[in-house]
């Protein structure tokens, strides 16, 4: 269930940084979008940040080194 929440976060991350891309190539500076979607972005990075280390003490993510 964990992993589900980490892609629909993630997803969510790249959605905010298209819409920011967005924003900031159309409005010219004269609204506040862009500054709302670099809120949403850190804010979606943050909960990123503490999903993975949830799945990480809970057990349900798994660490494992290169070729192993």
């Amino acid at each position: 269930m964990i992993k589900i929440l980490i892609v629909i976060n993630f997803i969510l991350i790249l959605i905010s940084l298209g819409a920011g891309m967005f924003f900031l190539a159309k409005d010219d500076g004269k609204s506040n979008r862009v500054i709302t979607s670099l809120t949403l972005r850190v804010a979606l990075s943050i909960t990123l940040f503490v999903l993975v280390f949830a799945g990480y003490y809970f057990g349900d993510l798994k660490p494992h080194g290169i070729g192993g």
